[in-house]
């Protein structure tokens, strides 16, 4: 493994029972930077994610972070690994039961033994960083959405994690909240030495703080690049998915027989 990518994927399989979802997968995630992973819904990415969190294992391939195979380590072994990590769920999965200090408390208080004074100070400090310290004392039932992802996001990065993971972070977001999601994303990698990884549909917000991007499609890579590579890439779905074009090589119709001969054969069926 490279000692410039912080994960790696190699020609990785992964099925549910006899479904196949990844078809031979290979990526690289350099240190300290932002890779978005995108394509259409179904094809595989948060499937991705969840390989590279250990959460689920390959049916051929590795996945390899920080030189660790994820697939070949020990429950002892995953559980240090994953301190290491942070995840930022799509819509957030706050706790909806403890309140804003209390859920960016948490991985502090479940993996670390630091006293109560310190994770208070910890805490503030992430929720600064987020915008959102004076809203500590709030409960999630409470939040706008676009509090609640920041929220999220601030636990995401509580243990100063080397790796940051996002699925649709900005699923359901307004253009405002949107914006300030994707420049703390930006900036908080950056401010932290962190690399990220973005599962994401959305491509206008996703080419202002990426630094590299992989396209899938059916469970494979069919594109990669920067993002001034992918808006000028002639790749038939890339296109399509950039500039949200109906018709493409994803159709806007779903395989039927034509119109017309389905109306007529009504029509005859009616009659007779």
């Amino acid at each position: 493994m490279s000692d410039d990518n912080l994960v790696e994927i190699k020609d990785l399989d992964f099925a549910y029972d006899d479904r196949p979802i990844l078809k031979g997968i290979s990526m690289e995630i350099p240190r300290g930077k932002v890779v978005a992973i995108m394509g259409g819904s179904g094809c595989g990415k948060t499937t991705l994610l969840r390989l590279i969190g250990g959460q689920l294992k390959p049916s051929r391939g590795d996945v390899l972070v920080d030189g660790l195979s994820v697939p070949r380590l020990r429950d002892d072994e995953l559980y240090a690994l994953r301190r290491r990590m942070g995840m930022l769920f799509q819509f957030g999965a706050l706790f909806t039961d403890i309140s804003v200090f209390d859920n960016v408390a948490y991985q502090m208080r479940e993996h670390t033994n630091l006293p109560e004074d310190l994770i208070r100070d910890m805490v503030l400090l992430k929720l600064n960083a987020v915008g959102l310290r004076g809203a500590h004392q709030l409960m999630p039932a409470e939040l706008s959405g676009g509090m609640a992802r920041r929220v999220a996001l601030a636990r995401a990065i509580s243990l100063d994690p080397m790796l940051i993971m996002y699925d649709e972070p900005f699923a359901g977001l307004d253009p405002i909240s949107l914006g300030v999601i994707g420049q703390l994303i930006r900036k908080l990698n950056d401010a932290l030495g962190a690399t990220s990884i973005m599962v994401t549909h959305d491509i206008q917000e996703s080419l202002q703080i990426v630094d590299y991007i992989y396209f899938m499609s059916d469970g494979k890579v069919v594109a990669m690049g920067t993002p001034d590579e992918i808006r000028a890439s002639q790749h038939p779905f890339v296109h399509q998915f950039v500039f949200a074009q109906a018709d493409g090589p994803v159709p806007f119709h779903y395989p039927a027989k034509p119109l017309a001969a389905e109306l007529l054969g009504n029509g005859v069926h009616e009659r007779s």
